[in-house]
């Protein structure tokens, strides 16, 4: 299909001093067409190998890659296309700016490479250019640019030859945190404009959440989990994305007994409590259970009493910008939330605590991969 990259059971080992390293171990993994897909990790996952693997600046040990219908790679078919003869544009971290051509010049370069005619390069980089609201730039020297005109510049040169997918790894990067917030918008809405699709490595978390379609988080050389930033964030059942995206309240608990097919009662430090629930775990089970900290609230004193209400104690209270974060004991336990500014805490405070189930969640048991952690 076009605007695809399928990667099929791909493998990519570095050696360094006698060391073996797995940098991509059976990856499988299919880009939904016209639509953003972030690989997301922690330094050494993989990521970053895997997007210069389909592009063809590393070569795998084993597996095949497909743009569109195409094969790209492939060691059983002994076919290794070189990266200008994928149809894919890049973005790479340091922008790789020419300094000694001006945004035109940058621009324009790879339709000049491929010969086309002069009246239709002013064509495209012009109206590319106005895309990426750069009009009236093409004469100056493109070093003389901020840092995120130069990312402009250079997103604009990957797009100017109108490529099938669009690879980012870590375009971001080097721009300070507001204009890196503002980018992402830009970015985010460019790429939907073209309806193009797109690959973007990042380690950034928000990032991830708030330019992708479609998230695969990575570590060790493997895809954990894929799904929506949603799904990501709010429904995860891997104890590591949980953990790595965001944070987390994490208890060690017992399943009691069952609701409905998802939702049951655990036995925690907390006491007993409904969460939402994977199906299939047996009364008995030892599990761990999470929580966000914004899935609580402080029910009112005048309030009826509520199913996953507890009384807390704050033991703590910090300003964090947009937010107090508040550590509360409950039971045995001690939990970390986000309360906004016109909840009114101190301290020693005792309040009752609700917390909302479909945001209370227990892990299924994961069946660990050989390489990672126990």
């Amino acid at each position: 299909m076009q605007g695809t990259i399928s990667v099929r059971n791909l493998v990519k080992t570095f050696v360094s001093k006698d060391e073996t390293v797995t940098a991509l171990d059976n990856v499988t993994l299919t880009t939904p067409p016209n639509r953003i897909l972030t690989l997301l990790g922690p330094s050494g996952c993989g990521k970053t190998t895997l997007l210069r693997c389909i592009a063809g600046l590393e070569s795998p040990d084993s597996g095949e890659i497909l743009i569109g219908d195409e094969v790209v790679w492939s060691k059983e078919k002994a076919i290794s296309l070189p990266p200008e003869r994928r149809g894919l544009g890049m973005v790479f971290q340091s922008y790789a700016i020419w300094p000694h051509m001006t945004v035109f010049g940058n621009v324009a370069y790879p339709l000049q490479m491929r010969k086309v005619p002069k009246p239709e390069v002013e064509k495209q980089v012009k109206k590319i250019l106005s895309l990426v609201q750069l009009d009236g730039y093409e004469n100056r020297p493109a070093t003389n640019l901020s840092g995120g005109q130069q990312q402009r510049v250079a997103l604009a040169r990957a797009l100017v030859a109108e490529p099938k997918v669009i690879l980012f790894d870590e375009p971001l990067s080097n721009l300070d945190a507001k204009l890196r917030e503002s980018t992402r918008k830009e970015l985010r809405e460019f790429l939907s404009e073209l309806a193009i699709s797109a690959i973007y490595v990042t380690h950034d978390q928000v990032e991830a959440l708030t330019i992708s379609d479609d998230i695969a988080v990575m570590r060790k050389g493997i895809v954990v989990e894929r799904g929506t930033p949603q799904d990501i964030y709010l429904r995860s059942n891997n104890r590591f994305v949980v953990d790595f995206i965001g944070r987390a309240n994490f208890l060690e608990a017992t399943i009691k007994s069952y609701q409905s097919a998802n939702r049951c009662t655990v036995t925690s430090p907390l006491g007993d409590i409904i969460c939402n629930a994977p199906e299939g775990l047996e009364t008995g089970t030892s599990v761990t259970i999470y929580t966000r900290p914004e899935s609580f609230t402080v029910v009112p004193p005048e309030s009826s009493p509520l199913d996953n209400e507890f009384e807390a104690t704050v033991t703590n209270i910090l300003f964090a910008g947009e937010a107090h974060e508040v550590e509360f004991t409950i039971g045995k336990a001690t939990v970390l939330a986000k309360m906004e500014f016109d909840v009114p805490l101190n301290k020693g405070d005792k309040v009752r605590l609700y917390i909302d189930p479909e945001w209370c969640r227990v892990l299924r048991p994961q069946v660990l991969n050989p390489q990672e952690e126990v």
